[in-house]
């Protein structure tokens, strides 16, 4: 199921996290190297991709929402 991207937050590690309107936080995908990603490496890219729908796998498989509420960084 597609959802929309309502912001992002990095994990631990530091990697892009997008979170989605259903609840759930997606990885930006590390392949190719964010570095080789504007979007991701400035807040403004990262604002112009709000809204942008992503497929949503964890809300295909049925499970609950991720816990923590996160914000864009």
């Amino acid at each position: 199921m597609r959802q929309p991207i309502t912001g992002y937050h990095r994990d631990e590690q530091g990697h892009w996290v997008a979170v989605l309107a259903c609840g759930h936080h997606q990885h930006v995908r590390h392949r190719p190297p964010w570095v080789e990603r504007p979007w991701v490496t400035s807040e403004a890219g990262r604002r112009s991709r709000l809204g942008m729908r992503l497929e949503c796998v964890k809300c295909d498989r049925g499970e609950p929402r991720d816990t923590a509420e996160k914000t864009l960084d």
